[in-house]
């Protein structure tokens, strides 16, 4: 069964029954914490309500947490919703992304009649955005969009290369998006995130997400930080009515007291991906040495995937991402023993 997205689980059980590993989808191996959990059980209690349409208490929580005013704060049911506002605002525009990407950006541009320019990423230098990149940012391009770090290759945009880019966009007024969603999972988030910038431009949009880093993929909450108010107006006038339910909204304030729930998920995805790296190597794969929570891989054996779901495994087959073809795959890092269980399915399916 081929998907466009990893995270298919509900789609096999239902096809093929029974219990499945799923490294398809790159959310957090601890799941969701406890205390989260306990406010959406509560807020469950206010089903006979609608939610607040402004998530006013969750944008100033938000506030709170990032040093962004919030009226600089959009939130949405997801960030895969808030990808789909942001190229409404640039109707019948163009916009330049680099690929391989995640697959909602150049669908939502297309969907908007935003024309998209991709600009592929070449494999013999990792995937990398190259340092000569800015000569590429045109004054006809209206939107960047850019993921940090990157989806499916889990690498980052150099902090200094970053800020020359903003710099370019700023000289040819071009909007800069930047998805931060697989941000917490790096040695240093702050160092490369942009969002000290915000305070000092006027078209810079960043992107973030609690399904990640917080597991909350089944409860929908993202949100965006606009470097002005009249962009997140904007932004918010896209949105379906009440589009953040009561209970993600809550879950979403208690997550962001969960500092220490990040930096244990951040020690274990770095541990585990250091011990994955040589395993996958072993194993013939050419590896991508991401710094993310999951690793994009070839492997020889273009059918690695569908071996490996007899076995009730799932890992993201990345051939639908443009720039790559068949026998490039994804997977999650998990908890140690869920990866021994991938790394030895993974030696069965290769002899």
């Amino acid at each position: 069964m081929r998907t466009d997205h990893g995270g298919s689980l509900a789609q096999y059980k239902q096809k093929f029954g029974g219990e499945w590993l799923d490294f398809s989808a790159n959310i957090s191996p601890l799941g969701v914490p406890a205390r989260v959990l306990h406010e959406a059980q509560k807020a469950i209690e206010k089903a006979d309500q609608y939610p607040d349409a402004e998530c006013y208490a969750l944008r100033k929580a938000i506030a709170a947490d990032t040093g962004i005013p919030a009226e600089q704060i959009v939130c949405g049911n997801g960030a895969a919703d808030l990808i789909y506002r942001i190229p409404r605002i640039f109707r019948g525009k163009k916009a330049l992304l680099p690929v391989p990407a995640f697959s909602e950006y150049e669908a939502a541009l297309t969907e908007a009649d935003c024309k998209a320019e991709l600009f592929f990423l070449k494999e013999e230098l990792g995937f990398c955005l190259p340092w000569d990149f800015p000569v590429y940012l045109r004054q006809d391009l209206d939107l960047l969009i850019l993921c940090q770090p990157n989806n499916p290759t889990g690498i980052p945009i150099e902090p200094a290369l970053l800020k020359k880019l903003l710099l370019c966009c700023q000289e040819k007024d071009i909007t800069l998006v930047v998805d931060e969603c697989f941000l917490d999972f790096l040695e240093e988030p702050k160092r490369y995130s942009l969002q000290e910038e915000l305070k000092k431009t006027e078209k810079l949009i960043l992107l973030r997400a609690f399904t990640k880093s917080y597991g909350m993929a089944g409860l929908r909450l993202g949100y965006a930080l606009c470097s002005n108010p009249g962009m997140s107006e904007r932004l918010q006038q896209c949105a379906p009515p009440w589009a953040v339910s009561n209970v993600a909204q809550a879950a979403g304030i208690a997550a962001l007291s969960e500092k220490e729930y990040l930096s244990s998920l951040r020690k274990l995805v770095a541990k585990e991906r250091e011990r994955l790296i040589p395993e996958l190597k072993k194993l013939g794969f050419k590896v991508i040495p991401g710094k993310a929570n999951f690793l994009l891989f070839y492997s020889p054996d273009a059918f690695l995937g569908k071996k490996l779901e007899q076995k009730k495994i799932l890992i993201r087959d990345c051939s639908s991402f443009p720039g790559l073809q068949e026998g490039w795959f994804r997977t999650a890092i998990r908890k140690k023993e869920e990866n021994e269980l991938l790394l030895q399915a993974m030696r069965e399916a290769m002899r």
